[in-house]
């Protein structure tokens, strides 16, 4: 397993935060007709319980924005990435096809309301450490402009910063030629039901992506 920290700062904000951990060999292509009616099927259910006001309300998503308004962050300029995804799901804006890891990471995102993110390994130096970005630190996200990342919760590697809960930089995105990641569930709730959920990304992982040597751990 890829060595992962959270560190002491960002404990004292938030002392209950809790990363899931997946390492796998996968393959990446465009996602399966199956995978995509579980994605719908999820969008579905997702509009019939529950409404665009009541997002911010949801347990998971609440307890992240205000970690966010603890670190002077605005939680509506700022969203998690789970609280932007349901936002696009309940506008009727669809979801973003992109292959099948990034799927199975949307997915297991809007069925949790966890922050999800899937990195490709071999554009990452360990050891990993998630940290407060610092004052006026930037990164270019993906399919975005430059993201001021000062203040939120980032990871950070040999290198630089590469991904948050919010939006993910550039350089470790899952494109066709990975094919080793790494996957994130972002927990500002605790430990609880992370575990059933990185089992529930397993599966899929198994089952949509043809994954194997795959690894599981929680960091807190």
């Amino acid at each position: 397993m890829i060595d992962v920290k959270i560190s002491e700062k960002l404990k004292k904000v938030c002392p209950i935060l809790t990363l899931g951990c997946i390492k796998a060999n996968v393959k990446v292509e465009i996602s399966s007709e199956e995978l995509l009616k579980e994605i719908n099927d999820c969008c579905d259910e997702l509009n019939e319980k529950i409404s665009l006001e009541s997002i911010a309300s949801l347990p998971r998503i609440k307890d992240a924005r205000e970690v966010y308004k603890k670190l002077g962050k605005a939680p509506s300029k700022y969203r998690v990435s789970s609280e932007a995804l349901m936002r696009r799901v309940l506008q009727k804006k669809g979801i973003y096809k992109i292959n099948n890891i990034v799927e199975i990471n949307n997915l297991i995102s809007l069925k949790s309301g966890f922050s999800v993110g899937s990195y490709n390994i071999k554009n990452i130096q360990a050891p990993i450490v998630l940290k407060v970005g610092e004052e006026g630190e930037k990164y270019k996200g993906i399919g975005k402009e430059l993201i001021n990342i000062g203040n939120l919760p980032v990871l950070t590697d040999g290198i630089s910063a590469f991904g948050s809960p919010t939006s993910d930089s550039e350089r470790a995105m899952i494109t066709k030629d990975a094919n080793e990641i790494v996957m994130f569930i972002y927990s500002f709730s605790g430990k609880n039901e992370v575990l059933n959920y990185l089992n529930y990304g397993k599966e899929l992982l198994e089952k949509y992506s043809g994954a194997t040597d795959i690894s599981i751990k929680l960091i807190d």
